[in-house]
């Protein structure tokens, strides 16, 4: 059952929160993408997730154009192959704006309803809403409304308080106001209290973090933000309200500001930037090395072991598994596998 059922996935947050570790979350938008993290997090013994987003999940679908159709295709997929495999493997989607919820969260949790209906497995093990383009209190209000909808599905809601900086699969924030890309620790009591009540869930805070890949010293993050914010919780309502954090925006951090973020609650962290580079660049190296192996130039029939896909693709699908196995092992969570056979 290497897909966790909703009790194993809360263990796997909970064993990277007590081993100050956390687990590298993968976007992936086909089944190449898939292969590559699988086989990245199966080599290394690391439990893993797999997310979707609205763009990965659209694209997916192919001529159908339908975001939660390509959502589910792909996840089906991740089960088949994830069960091959001797690593907990999770299955979320990611960054869901106001305006997708109705087109691609609604689909997805009437698809658990009726899966369980069915005497099935779901096929998430969470859902991301990311209201932070409204205010907090309406950003609060529609989170509330999905927990209260998912967690009897036992699946976990992950918000964001504050804005991720920079842009990512068409969400444009690269001009939000500074104050925004920081969230407060009146910020994260009130996240606390508004979902506690409810069910299982994550909070992506931010401290400056910023989609996108930059040279260094262009992003300044603060991750004694979150240990601020978590500090303002527990102060209030006990070490058991500590917040499990997600990490957004992580391709270009130091690896001293990833490990300060495990210290203060950080549970996951998601890498998407670095993983599209790392497929890319093996593929053009093969392109422009064979370029008269992939064309048929000048009346020649070019070489078909080279312009097969295949050729291709196996190069993309091994760069980006070195790129999520350096993930994972910045995150500490290499060999740390709570799978046992």
């Amino acid at each position: 059952m290497p897909v966790p059922d909703p009790q194993t996935f809360a263990r796997i947050l909970d064993a990277s929160i007590e081993g100050k570790y956390a687990i590298a979350s993968i976007n992936v938008t086909s089944s190449n993408t898939a292969a590559a993290a699988l086989a990245a997090f199966a080599e290394t013994k690391s439990d893993g997730i797999l997310q979707i987003s609205t763009g990965g999940g659209e694209f997916f679908s192919g001529p159908a154009k339908d975001m939660a159709l390509g959502a589910i295709a792909l996840a089906e997929y991740i089960h088949r192959i994830a069960e091959r495999l001797d690593v907990y493997i999770a299955i979320t989607t990611d960054h869901c704006v106001p305006a997708k919820v109705e087109p691609f969260l609604k689909p997805l949790i009437a698809e658990a309803k009726r899966r369980q209906q069915a005497g099935l497995r779901n096929l998430f093990n969470g859902h991301m809403f990311d209201g932070s383009e409204l205010p907090m209190k309406q950003n609060m209000e529609i989170a509330r409304g999905l927990l209260a909808e998912m967690a009897p599905l036992g699946l976990f809601l992950e918000v964001e308080a504050g804005v991720v900086g920079g842009e990512e699969d068409g969400i444009d924030n690269t001009h939000a106001d500074h104050s925004k890309l920081f969230t407060t620790p009146e910020d994260m009591v009130y996240v606390y209290e508004q979902l506690h009540d409810l069910g299982a869930f994550t909070l992506a805070a931010t401290f400056g973090n910023v989609h996108g890949v930059y040279k260094p010293g262009n992003v300044k993050l603060k991750p004694s933000i979150l240990k601020d914010g978590n500090d303002a919780v527990v102060a209030k309502y006990g070490a058991a309200a500590k917040h499990k954090l997600v990490f957004h925006g992580g391709s270009g951090s130091t690896l001293d500001e990833i490990h300060e973020t495990l210290d203060y609650g950080v549970v996951k962290m998601n890498v998407d930037t670095d993983c599209q580079y790392h497929f890319t660049r093996p593929i053009a190296d093969h392109m422009l090395k064979n370029y008269d192996g992939v064309l048929r130039i000048d009346g020649e029939m070019g070489d078909k072991k080279t312009y097969d896909p295949r050729s291709y693709l196996k190069k993309g699908e091994k760069g980006m598994k070195d790129r999520v196995i350096q993930a994972s092992t910045e995150l500490r969570s290499l060999g740390k596998s709570i799978y046992r056979a």
